[in-house]
């Protein structure tokens, strides 16, 4: 790719995280590199079992929390914020050295709105990544900066989820 353009899949409906599995699949499957950073996640899924076994494929994760960051003292949120600050950091070290063909940041935005993360790193990141670079942000309520920086933003909208209903996450569905 000559050209690497920025998505954002984002809203409050299912299925962000799998549009960028796709796109990971779909990059690979072509023989591009993909590199695939998680947010706030540690919880183990079916799309990451699958995307590990990819020969083009690397993934890192953060640490999740069992608690959301309001609910967190002083010391957890700055523990919380080192670390996902740690696995974006490295992440822009690998991807400015090693120019994968695609980067996706999953849950970076709630990364961001949480203030675990810095909006204005991320837009700099964004200025100044590889040209080849395709890059995808995901999560919920992207700011005006972001959604302008972006060349595909696709907002994901919940109309009904089983969720809802106290049906809890399902292997091989939501996990």
């Amino acid at each position: 790719m000559d050209t690497g353009l920025i998505h954002i899949y984002c809203g409050d409906g299912k299925g962000k995280t799998t549009a960028a599995v796709g796109l990971t699949v779909r990059c690979a499957g072509r023989g591009g590199r993909v590199l695939f950073i998680q947010f706030l996640k540690e919880r183990e899924t079916g799309e990451l079992r699958i995307l590990s076994s990819l020969p083009n494929v690397e993934i890192r994760r953060g640490k999740g929390s069992k608690k959301f960051t309001f609910q967190m003292s002083e010391a957890e949120l700055a523990e919380a914020k080192k670390r996902q600050e740690s696995l974006f950091h490295g992440a822009v070290e690998t991807c400015l050295h090693e120019k994968p063909d695609l980067l996706v940041f999953d849950e970076i935005l709630g990364a961001c709105t949480t203030e675990l993360l810095d909006e204005a790193e991320i837009l700099s990141f964004l200025q100044n990544k590889p040209a080849g670079t395709e890059v995808v942000l995901t999560g919920r309520n992207p700011s005006a900066a972001l959604i302008e920086a972006a060349d595909y933003v696709s907002e994901i909208k919940k109309i009904k989820h089983p969720f809802d209903r106290n049906i809890p996450a399902r292997p091989g569905i939501e996990e």
